[in-house]
């Protein structure tokens, strides 16, 4: 194996879902689908779960979001914006959820791709260093960069 791959230990938790692969060949994002049937009401914030377990290479962790088509189809919206599952959730029964907030009534089907992921490298460990003075030049603040 290429010295540059790393290896994703996956348990399925539903016979139900596809198997994890990457986007249409296209992007370094995976897919995650909804393994249960679920109507969620407006309002209601539920947790969706995604039928996997994971077990990520040391040293990483995955980021999980929303799809770019997930609230134009389901009126949901990922209730912690983005989620961060580290590698210490690796257990057979750490199943993976996206908590998912509903802006109307909908339904998720077992299949349906809610969510998507990828794994990063942990930050590397930080310094902190206080001073009186930055050496960069002052942009302007928050929202000063136009709209052009």
């Amino acid at each position: 194996m290429d010295a540059d791959k790393k290896v994703l230990k996956i348990r399925y938790l539903s016979d139900r879902i596809e198997k994890l692969r990457y986007i249409d060949g296209r992007s370094d994002w995976i897919d995650l689908r909804a393994s249960e049937d679920m109507v969620i009401r407006k309002g209601e914030c539920r947790l969706i779960p995604l039928g996997v377990a994971i077990q990520l290479p040391e040293g990483y962790e995955a980021h999980v979001v929303p799809r770019s088509s997930t609230f134009r189809n389901y009126g949901l919206i990922q209730a912690n914006s983005f989620g961060v599952v580290d590698e210490s959730y690796c257990g057979n029964e750490d199943q993976w959820f996206v908590p998912m907030y509903a802006t109307r009534d909908t339904e998720v089907h077992v299949n349906d791709r809610i969510c998507q992921f990828r794994i990063m490298k942990h930050q590397p460990e930080i310094v902190f260093e206080e001073t009186e003075q930055l050496s960069g030049k002052n942009r302007g603040g928050f929202g000063t960069t136009g709209i052009q």
